[in-house]
């Protein structure tokens, strides 16, 4: 038994770093009709952008996950207005170690990090009635001081999971 729980352990290890990465969540408008939605227009919300470069990564992601769903960027008059806030905030991690003995007795530390956090939130507008109709937003998504490659695909990563339930579908 105690060697199939030290088999099984370092699985449940991973999956545990997998379902804790990025969180998700999105909102919707329930009276909103969605399947009037075709073309869709990108607009700058009031928000402290990134650079150029993650910038452009954020709207082509968007792009590719809008043009698997149908939709078509439009020149004039859109059906839905897209845009995305994005925010990074630092947190300090702890990590700790000892080794103990009962009692209270035995040895340990703990020394501290600051990591950042970053928040997508891409957000979709119709035009007609000038109000939001679908929101989400996904935290863990970008690590400013982090590579870029793996910064990309945790990019995209999340993009395709925060539109992942973009439309909503009604039951």
């Amino acid at each position: 038994m105690t060697n199939r729980l030290i088999t099984i352990l370092p699985g449940l290890l991973c999956l545990t770093g997998v379902l804790v990465g990025q969180d998700v969540k999105y909102n919707y408008d329930p009276t909103a009709d969605f399947s009037k939605y075709h073309t869709y227009q990108w607009v700058a919300l009031p928000t402290a952008h990134p650079d150029q470069l993650i910038d452009k990564q954020i709207k082509a992601d968007v792009d590719a996950q809008l043009a698997a769903k149908g939709l078509t960027p439009a020149t004039g008059n859109p059906d839905i207005q897209v845009g995305y806030q994005i925010s990074v905030d630092q947190e300090r991690q702890w990590n700790a170690w000892g080794t103990g003995r009962g009692l209270g007795m035995g040895m340990g530390s703990a020394t501290s990090s600051t990591i950042n956090v970053g928040t997508l939130g891409i957000d979709f507008f119709d035009p007609a009635t000038k109000s939001l109709v679908w929101r989400g937003m996904g935290t863990k998504t970008i690590d400013p001081s982090g590579n870029p490659e793996k910064n990309m695909q945790r990019m995209q990563k999340a993009i395709a999971k925060i539109l992942k339930n973009f439309p909503p579908h009604h039951k």
